[in-house]
Parts: C-alpha cells; structure tokens; sequence
C-alpha cells in the first residue's frame, strides 16, 4: 500500500492537497500527523470533542487510498469475540443433522472401528473451519487483499482488558484462533483510534500511537471547511455564520456546537435563502447547532451581544483579506 499511493503522501503539502480533494480541509498539523503515521507506519490516537472530524478523517483517508473502511464501534462489554470472529452456531447444527442423516452411507464398508473413527474426524475438522466462520471487524482488517483503513471508533468507551488485547493484535496485526492457527495481516492496516476522553487510555497505547489532538478549528479553517462542504454559501454569511459559532463556543453550554453542526447550520440558511444573520432567523434554528433547551435559552439571553460580536468579527475578517 505504501509503495502505490506514496505520491499522496510525498510531503504534508501534498497529504493536505490530496484530503482537500476529499473534501476534508486538513489543519497543519493533521496533515503531519497523517503524513507521519503513514510514513512511520504507525496507528494514530486522535482525540478531542464530538463532532470536529475524527471520524472523517479516517473516511477520507480510506478514500485518498482507495481502500476499503472497516469501522469497530467500541462500547462498555466489547470483548474478544465481538471483535475478531464468532462461530455460526446455527450453521454448525445444521451440519450436525446433515452429518447425522449420512452417518450410515459414511460408515459404509468401513473396517473396524478406527477405520470408522477417521472417517468421523475427516468431517469434523469442517466445523471450525472458515466455513462456519462469522468475521468481525480485526478479522476483516487482517484479511483485506489491498489493505484498509481500520477505525477502531471511541476506544475510550472499552475496558481496559479489550484495551490490553487491542494492544496485542496492534503490536505485529495477527491474531492466534485456536481451531485455525495464526492469521496474519495480508497488508498492513492503516489504522485511526478516536478518543472522546470519558476515560483515560494506558500508557502503553499512547506509547504504540502517534497523538493527535484535533480541538474546534480556527475562523480561518472554519471557513474554509465551510466553502468545500456548502459550496453554494455567499461569503458574507459564510463569515458572519463563522464568528457567531465561534463566539457561542465561548458560552458555558452543556454541549459546544461542533464542526458537523455548523455545517447542518450552513445548510439549514442556505436551503432559507438566506444572506445575511437576523434576531428572527437565529432564534428560529438555534436547535440546528444548540442539542440542549438550557444551551438555547443561555444563547437567547444573549443573543444580541452575539450577534453584534458577529458582525463585528466577521466584517475584521472581511477586511482583513480585502
């Protein structure tokens, strides 16, 4: 994998052209700790808030490669079983019956009872066989003929026994089944951990991944994810919708509006025609960004002051690049 897409990742330059034509806008230092994770090899451990990107930077990255995106949600109870493979236990009795319907034409002209047992153990070898295999998302990983792009999605949400265990698989990407022997990786992973911080990851995790940090983006930036994700929003609004979110991220809310929301927001005024931020217009969708009533009503009390410091913010940046 490497070796085909290494033009994508020259240089951080480059991995910021080639995400921007994925339509991810990628901070410096995203793009270095993308370029760097390829190049090295190395998983990366990306953590921050809700809704800034974490996971579409692992969706943008299988598309820049080309490869397939194999997702493990994590959650309180994910185990070993849930993550690697399951067997078919319904297959499995199914064969049993089928195997029991036979028995008599398969013991036919058989000598003696070992004779009898071999040809028993011919056919049992079958039951934990691939066959009767249910592949989960590491098993799937280990198995992709071209490589893939592996998100293992808020590993903060594990225990820490299926964090000890990740380890293991991460460590050389193969993985023992007892029936099957070892499997290895037919091409190494690209592998992204996002993290919402509910729980403090191991030393030895961060020691195995590069860190990325991804918090709420700058104006600028913001911006800029704005006219590649709502393309057919004016610029003036583009700047005043920019400055209001970034001046309510400065409330105390329960639930800051992330990068995702701004986007629904942008929509949402673009599919109203609208050009420009009123008082109506604000309080109207202020659910479309704000997911909590007392969030809502901290940003009405509010609400004119916010606006002012839009407009004001937005006609700096304005002229700042006029």
């Amino acid at each position: 994998m490497k070796t085909e897409h290494s033009d994508h990742f020259a240089s951080i330059d480059r991995v910021a052209q080639s995400f921007a034509a994925a339509n991810y806008i990628a901070s410096p230092a995203i793009a270095t700790s993308v370029y760097l994770g390829f190049q090295l090899e190395k998983p990366i451990l990306i953590e921050g808030p809700a809704g800034v990107g974490k996971t579409e930077l692992a969706k943008s990255m299988a598309e820049v490669l080309d490869v397939p995106l194999i997702r493990m949600q994590c959650y309180e109870g994910l185990d070993e079983s849930k993550a690697l493979y399951e067997w078919k236990y319904g297959k499995q009795l199914l064969y049993t019956q089928l195997l029991k319907d036979k028995l008599g034409e398969m013991m036919q002209g058989a000598q003696g009872l070992a004779e009898s047992m071999d040809r028993l153990h011919a056919h049992d070898d079958l039951f934990f066989s691939e066959h009767f295999l249910e592949p989960r998302p590491l098993y799937q990983a280990l198995h992709q003929e071209k490589g893939c792009v592996l998100l293992i999605d808020e590993i903060d949400k594990s225990d820490p026994e299926f964090e000890a265990f990740l380890l293991e698989v991460l460590s050389d990407f193969q993985v023992s089944v007892p029936e099957l022997g070892t499997i290895k990786a037919k091409v190494k992973p690209i592998v992204f951990l996002t993290s919402n911080n509910t729980r403090e990851m191991s030393d030895a995790l961060k020691r195995r991944c590069l860190h990325l940090h991804i918090s709420f983006p700058e104006p600028a930036l913001e911006r800029r994810i704005l006219e590649r994700r709502v393309p057919g929003l004016s610029g003036t609004l583009n700047r005043e919708l920019v400055a209001f979110i970034q001046a309510v991220r400065q409330l105390d809310l329960k639930k800051l509006p992330s990068v995702s929301e701004t986007i629904d927001w942008a929509k949402t005024l673009l599919l109203l025609n609208a050009e420009h931020l009123s008082l109506d217009l604000v309080r109207d969708t202020l659910n479309v960004f704000l997911k909590f009533e007392q969030d809502i009503a901290t940003a009405n009390e509010q609400m004119g002051n916010l606006l002012q410091q839009a407009r004001k913010d937005a006609e700096l940046s304005h002229a700042s690049h006029a």
